[in-house]
């Protein structure tokens, strides 16, 4: 699976997502970009993506999108806090659905 990992995640994340084709924002040049077009260029380029914020499924209009997403719900985004909730993300991404969303609660 080809996965996006937002720019508010740490990027030593990559790290942890094993089996999976894995690039961060900065690295395809997309930083900065807000969420909606972020997310358009992300569904034409990558089956997942992943993030901590929050507003992204209330300030989107994620209808019809074939991204898969895989929100991270904890209360810092420091690689110390988000490591532990790894083997859940993978599982998530193992059975995770295009336009699906799932949230990994901490």
């Amino acid at each position: 699976m080809r996965i996006l990992l937002d720019e508010c995640l740490p990027r030593k994340l990559k790290f942890d997502f094993v089996g999976h084709d894995l690039a961060t924002v900065p690295e395809v040049g997309w930083r900065g970009l807000k969420n909606g077009e972020l997310l358009r260029r992300a569904a034409t380029a990558f089956d997942a993506f992943v993030s901590i914020d929050q507003g992204l499924t209330y300030q989107q209009n994620l209808q019809g999108t074939k991204l898969a997403i895989v929100l991270f719900v904890a209360p810092n985004n420091r690689i110390e806090t988000l490591r532990p909730l790894m083997p859940q993300v993978l599982a998530a991404l193992d059975k995770i659905s295009s336009g699906e969303i799932i949230r990994i609660t901490a």
